[in-house]
């Protein structure tokens, strides 16, 4: 689980719950059905409108990567299976990576065609190619949340026009008038709230999840090129060591030598 998603939401309930109970607002106000489907579904709409549905739909994909985050592996892990790996060409040639177990699917995919006997020009230039295309899919995942979060606050000031609108429409009871008034705002507070609570901070984690992706595929990609190579395992160490923050490259190193 993405643990940050889960407890952003839930600082930024806090955060307006408790804003408005030090401010001496009813929290009651918050159920207020008309401002809902104003935020929610006339953002909605406004997406539907801005993008082809098979690119809406992939909104769900994008929800539980928040959540669930994205299964990738880490740098430490991608430099220990590579330096084994070094070690295994060295010593028994290129065709005994047909005997390694690859979960990635991606880095089987390229030992895969290492083993076939590809090009080294034709390997990068495959798996190039899905990177970049994976980098194309993820961009516009976070723009569709982006625009989510351009529209939400536009639609609450229209939900305040409405609800002025009503509230304006019998000034004969002040009292009502003042709770009306009040209550038409509340759509403006919904649209803040999704807009840079949610939307906007939600398509720049997207955008973050994308980035460290890319990277570890390119990772990937540098320890397959230095395994068809034929690189010994001391030059792969080197070259994956300079994608491991530093704080964990002596760790790293230590676990080398000791394997020695």
């Amino acid at each position: 689980m993405e643990i940050s998603t889960v407890l952003g939401i839930a600082l930024g309930l806090f955060t307006l719950i408790g804003g408005m109970i030090l401010k001496g607002a009813s929290i009651g106000a918050l159920a207020n059905p008309a401002a809902l489907v104003i935020i929610f579904v006339g953002t909605t709409a406004a997406l539907l409108n801005a993008f082809p549905m098979k690119e809406f739909v992939k909104m769900g994909v994008m929800f539980k990567n928040l959540f669930a985050g994205v299964k990738v592996p880490t740098k430490e892990e991608i430099a220990r299976l590579f330096v084994s790996y070094a070690s295994v060409v060295r010593k028994d040639g290129l065709l005994a990576l047909e005997n390694v177990r690859v979960e990635d699917p991606f880095m089987a995919t390229g030992i895969s065609m290492v083993v076939d006997g590809s090009e080294p020009e034709d390997v990068e230039a495959v798996l190039e190619s899905q990177v970049e295309a994976l980098g194309a899919r993820h961009k516009l995942g976070a723009q569709l949340f982006a625009q989510g979060g351009m529209y939400a606050p536009t639609l609450g000031v229209m939900g305040a026009v409405i609800g002025l609108v009503a509230a304006l429409s019998d000034l004969s009871d002040i009292e009502k008038l003042g709770h009306a008034i009040s209550a038409a705002f509340i759509a403006t507070l919904f649209g803040i709230f999704t807009g840079y609570v949610m939307w906007h901070p939600f398509s720049n984690k997207l955008k973050q999840m994308n980035l460290t992706e890319m990277e570890i595929k390119r990772m990937i990609i540098e320890g397959i090129t230095c395994l068809q190579a034929g690189q010994p395992p001391r030059v792969m160490q080197l070259k994956m060591l300079s994608y491991i923050p530093d704080k964990m490259k002596a760790a790293l190193l230590a676990e080398w030598e000791g394997a020695k």
